[in-house]
């Protein structure tokens, strides 16, 4: 499957067939710091052709954060005619899992791209890595310490002060080697020993203070089972992958700055058959949201969202499940482009990208929400017609669709009012307004229950309105939508608001739980639709005319409609 061409990919175009000669001033200045280095790399014949990498931690979902990494690695190997390739780096078993595993590749494609070969994963290289564990101890440059990890933390200093060095940093390499293979067979507990890199206790940069390359876990792996005790750290296992991958342009956010010095201590310590270089670009922060995945997956398990793909979650599944589609989560990243430094991005953005994709692609139909019955006296009970309306003002291509039309149809109760100012554009007794693709009509009579609720509105076509005017000059005051009570689609409506009603839910480190909005979700169990609705197919999104985006749910058994979004923002924002 190649990725859709378009949204993120548009503005690289063509930018692997200027002639070498032509300056990066004139022709490159669009380009962001990534891809002038890249497109320098290439120029230059210091890389004859680009291998990037998306390589997640299989240890939960995908979230927005992710989808600007995706675009980016992806999007710069289509680019520039190179390769990406999917690694998981699998390396702390205890967190991780086959789910997430399988999310985080149907989210990749989901988004329109597709990693060349096979899926790969840092457990592939779990015996190179051991090899070169080994290589390390021999070289001098490694050792097995019997510190506990608390006192390997005491020893390890402070921001403002050095460390000093364990006392088994001098260990002979050959007790180390022994140790290291015991430590692999299983012969010693989980934090009785560990396997670091000797470079310098006294280093200004703490990842150099001889970090740990590997720690004893006896924990069953998801791809090697039971094979091993001992498991290679992050920073051990991240850049040994891209090294024997072939990765060229090692790209990861702005807190693995500090970490570089280390993965360019790996490299050039090891017989690594390839050199990537590693480069930085600012994260993607929302307000208004939370993506720690410790903090979601706290959601997730405290039962205050349904689920990873909950649709107030700012993972890339619960986007989809709300409706949101790869074209404007694509859309959004190029939108907010590649920087070196970290910000916040107001997530109006992120809704902006959305409804403006779906006002242009969604096919619309009638729904009401709070039903209120209104007959039509002038019109036959037994009399029905099908009338023609278009699938989208927007869509040509979009099939018409077919309404029923009876005696009796439903509106919106806040569509009518027995009494109301110049600037109601709706139904009010002795007033007009049309029915959308249908007639106009004018209300008599408001029918209310005992308790003085209005329940019913009797109301009469006016003639030959179908299409045209009326003949006497009263024109409607507005334009609302309705569904015929005889043939329709019944149901439930989930109306979503964002999840927090903080700009900075952990500010301050306040309990982020605190700032959760109590009516993100709101259900409308009585829901009705055009009678079309029935055969939506999941995940399918449509314009309900009037009201907002919305989307067939995927989870639900009865049908379900999602909000995606609202036609305005309304957020926080007086009605």
């Amino acid at each position: 499957m190649r990725p859709p061409r378009g949204g993120y990919n548009t503005r690289f175009a063509k930018k692997c067939q200027r002639s070498n000669d032509t300056s990066m001033s004139e022709t490159d200045k669009h380009l962001n710091f990534i891809e002038q280095i890249v497109t320098n790399d290439l120029a230059s014949g210091i890389r004859e052709r680009i291998v990037t990498r998306f390589p997640p931690e299989p240890n939960g979902y995908l979230h927005i954060g992710h989808a600007k990494s995706i675009c980016l690695n992806f999007g710069l190997a289509e680019s520039f005619g190179g390769a990406c390739h999917l690694r998981f780096d699998d390396t702390n078993p205890e967190k991780e899992d086959t789910e997430y595993v399988e999310a985080i590749k149907r989210d990749v494609q989901w988004l329109g791209f597709q990693w060349e070969g096979e899926v790969r994963y840092a457990s592939n290289y779990f015996d190179q890595l051991y090899a070169w564990a080994q290589y390390l101890i021999r070289e001098g440059k490694a050792y097995v310490c019997d510190l506990t990890p608390e006192q390997a933390r005491e020893y390890r200093g402070t921001l403002t002060e050095s460390g000093k060095n364990s006392p088994y940093r001098e260990r002979r390499a050959e007790e180390s080697l022994d140790l290291l293979e015991r430590m692999r067979q299983g012969e010693f507990d989980e934090g009785t020993r560990s396997l670091r890199a000797k470079i310098d206790m006294a280093s200004g940069n703490i990842n150099l203070r001889d970090p740990v390359l590997y720690r004893i876990r006896k924990q069953h792996h998801h791809q090697t089972g039971d094979k091993w005790c001992i498991y290679p750290t992050y920073d051990y296992a991240h850049g040994q992958g891209d090294a024997i991958e072939g990765v060229t342009h090692s790209i990861c956010t702005l807190e693995f700055a500090d970490h570089k010095p280390l993965y360019d201590w790996l490299i050039d310590n090891l017989p690594v058959p390839n050199k990537p270089l590693q480069y930085e670009f600012g994260r993607l922060n929302l307000n208004y949201t939370v993506t720690s995945k410790r903090k979601l997956k706290q959601l997730v398990d405290e039962g205050i969202v349904d689920g990873w793909d909950d649709p107030r979650m700012p993972t890339i599944a619960g986007y989809r499940r709300r409706g949101y589609t790869p074209a404007s989560i694509r859309k959004f990243c190029e939108m907010i482009g590649v920087t070196r430094s970290d910000g916040v991005v107001d997530v109006a953005m992120l809704e902006h990208a959305i409804r403006d994709n779906l006002d242009k692609n969604a096919p619309r139909a009638m729904c009401v929400l709070n039903p209120l019955k209104v007959v039509l006296t002038n019109y036959p009970e037994d009399t029905f017609e099908q009338l023609t309306v278009a699938g989208s003002p927007n869509r040509g291509d979009l099939p018409n669709r077919t309404l029923p039309f009876g005696h009796v149809v439903f509106i919106e109760q806040d569509d009518f009012r027995e009494e109301a100012n110049k600037k109601y554009k709706r139904l009010v007794l002795g007033k007009r307004v049309r029915l959308r693709g249908a007639y106009v009509i004018e209300a008599d009579k408001a029918i209310k229950d005992a308790g003085g609720n209005i329940i019913e509105v009797h109301a009469r076509i006016i003639e030959g309105t179908l299409g045209a005017n009326p003949e006497d000059g009263v024109k409607p005051k507005g334009v609302i939508q309705w569904v015929a009570a005889h043939e329709h689609t019944s149901f439930e409506a989930r109306i979503y608001e964002r999840l927090f009603l903080e700009e900075e839910p952990t500010s301050g480190g306040r309990n982020f739980l605190d700032a959760i909005n109590p009516d993100s979700l709101r259900i409308v169990s009585k829901a009705i639709g055009e009678i079309g609705l029935a055969a939506a197919s999941v995940g399918q999104g449509y314009q309900f005319e009037r009201i907002g985006y919305f989307c067939r749910d995927s989870k639900a058994d009865t049908p379900v409609f999602n909000q995606t979004i609202g036609l305005k923002d309304s957020f926080n924002k007086p009605t």
